[in-house]
C-alpha cells in the first residue's frame, strides 16, 4: 500500500504543448501526490508507477480528445480522485476508454467522472480495486454502439460501492471472483450487472431502473443477490434477473417490479441437488414473474410475496419434467382457497399448472389481449375443462395468507 507520500501541485496548461500531466508523471517519484487545479488537462497519459492524482473539483478535467484511451495504467497501487475523464477513441477492437488498468492491484477510482468514453472504465487482471463514488456514462449512441462501462476481467476482491452507472452498454464481470457490487445506482442500460463465469461475488443494495436485463449470471456460481431494487426493465427482454446455468445462486429480500419477466430461469436438465434460493423477494405487477425455459426443477421458493403479476408460473418448453422443487410459505396473490383455522396458512395447495389450450403462453401477441372478456372467459373454461389433462408446474403447499 502507498505509505510515502510526496506532493506536487500542477496548475492549468492548455494543450498547445506536450502534456504537462505526462512529464509531471514523468517526473515524479513512486507514492508521490499531483495536486490538478481547475482546468482542462490533456489525456493519453500513461502511469507506470505508484501515484495519487487528485483534482481540485470535477471541473479538473483530461481530455482525450476522441482519441484512444484517455489514462492507462500500468501499476500497482495508484489513486485516482476528484476528477472528471472525458473523450476517449471511439474504436471498439482496441477499447477505448476514459481509465484502461492492468496487472494494478490496490487501485482506487473514487469520485471521477467519466463521459464521453466509449468504455468508462477496463480492468484487467487486478486484485484490490476499489471504485467507489464515481459517475460513468457513454458515448452518445445507441445501445449497441456504446461500450461496457465497467469491464472486469480476471479480477478479484474488488469492492464496487455507490456509482451511478448511465447510459452505458453493460458492467462485465467476466472470470472475476470474490468481488462486492453494493450500493450502485443503474439506469437505462442494456445488461446492468452481468457476471460471466464470475463466481462468490455478492451484488448487495443496488437500485436498478430502464434497463434491458438488470441481473444475468452466466455460468456463475455461489453468487447472492441481496436487498436490490429491480423496477421496470424495458425494451425487447425487459428482464429483472436472468439466470443461465450456474450454481448456488441465492436471491434473498429483493424488491421486483415493473418488469416483463421477473426472474427468467434457464437450467440445465443434467444438474442435480438444489441450484437456486428465492427467499423472502417482493416480486409483483410484472407480466411474468417466475419464467423458466426448460424445466421446473431444483429451486427453492419460500416466504416470497408474489401478486398482481400477469401470470406467476411460465414455461417455455414442454416435455422435460419438474421435480426437486421445495416451495412453501409464498403469499399468492391469485391464491382462492380459505384459512378457517386462522393460522395464516391456506386450508389446500396452491398449484399453479399448465394448460394446453392457454396460447397467449406460448404467443405474446395474443398475450396482449389478456384482460379483453373474451380471453378471461377462454382463461376460465380452460381451467374448468381443459381439452387435455394439465402438466403441474408449482405446487405450493402452505401458502400464506394475511
Amino acid at each position: 500500500m502507498i505509505k510515502k507520500f510526496i506532493t506536487i501541485t500542477l496548475g492549468f496548461s492548455t494543450l498547445l504543448f506536450c502534456s504537462p500531466l505526462q512529464e509531471a508523471i514523468n517526473n515524479a517519484k513512486p507514492y508521490s501526490t499531483i495536486n490538478l487545479s481547475k482546468g482542462r488537462f490533456e489525456g493519453h497519459i500513461i502511469i507506470n508507477k505508484p501515484i495519487i492524482i487528485i483534482g481540485k473539483n470535477e471541473k479538473t478535467i483530461i481530455d482525450g480528445m476522441e482519441k484512444n484511451t484517455v489514462i492507462t495504467i500500468k501499476s500497482p497501487n495508484v489513486i485516482l480522485e476528484n476528477l472528471t475523464i472525458t473523450g476517449s477513441g471511439h474504436r471498439k477492437e482496441d477499447f477505448d476508454s476514459g481509465i484502461t488498468a492492468e496487472k494494478a492491484d490496490n487501485l482506487k477510482i473514487e469520485n471521477c467522472k467519466i463521459t464521453d468514453s466509449l468504455y468508462g472504465i477496463y480492468i484487467m487482471m487486478t486484485k484490490n480495486a476499489l471504485i467507489k463514488n464515481n459517475y460513468i456514462t457513454s458515448k452518445k449512441e445507441k445501445i449497441p454502439l456504446r461500450g461496457d462501462g465497467l469491464k472486469l476481467w480476471y479480477c478479484n476482491n474488488s469492492l464496487i460501492q455507490n456509482n451511478k452507472f448511465e447510459k452505458v452498454r453493460d458492467i462485465n464481470l467476466a472470470h472475476s471472483n470474490n468481488n462486492t457490487i453494493q450500493n450502485n445506482k443503474f439506469f437505462n442500460n442494456r445488461f446492468a450487472t452481468y457476471l460471466e463465469m464470475s463466481h462468490n461475488n455478492i451484488i448487495k443494495n443496488n437500485l436498478y431502473k430502464y434497463n434491458e436485463v438488470s441481473i444475468m449470471l452466466m455460468g456463475s456460481k455461489n453468487i447472492k443477490v441481496i436487498s436490490n431494487k429491480v423496477l421496470s426493465s424495458k425494451g425487447v427482454a425487459g428482464v429483472g434477473i436472468l439466470m443461465k446455468e450456474g450454481t448456488n445462486l441465492h436471491f434473498e429480500n429483493n424488491t421486483v417490479k415493473y418488469n416483463a419477466k421477473a426472474f427468467y430461469i434457464d437450467n440445465k436438465a443434467t444438474e442435480r441437488g438444489m441450484q437456486r434460493y428465492i427467499i423472502n423477494n417482493e416480486i409483483s405487477f410484472n407480466l411474468e414473474a417466475l419464467h423458466f425455459h426448460l424445466l421446473v426443477s431444483n429451486n427453492t421458493i419460500k416466504r416470497n410475496k408474489i401478486h398482481d403479476n400477469l401470470d406467476d408460473v411460465v414455461k417455455d418448453l414442454t416435455g422435460y419434467p419438474n421435480r426437486n422443487n421445495v416451495v412453501e410459505y409464498n403469499y399468492w396473490g391469485e391464491y382462492e382457497g380459505f384459512d378457517k383455522n386462522h393460522d395464516n396458512i391456506g386450508d389446500t395447495p396452491y398449484v399453479i399448472y399448465e394448460y394446453a389450450d392457454r396460447l397467449w403462453s406460448y404467443d405474446p401477441k395474443i398475450k396482449f389481449f389478456y384482460g379483453n372478456v373474451v380471453i378471461s372467459l377462454t382463461n376460465f373454461l380452460c381451467k374448468i375443462a381443459p381439452f387435455a389433462e394439465p402438466i403441474l408446474l408449482l405446487e405450493d403447499k402452505k401458502p400464506v395468507m394475511f
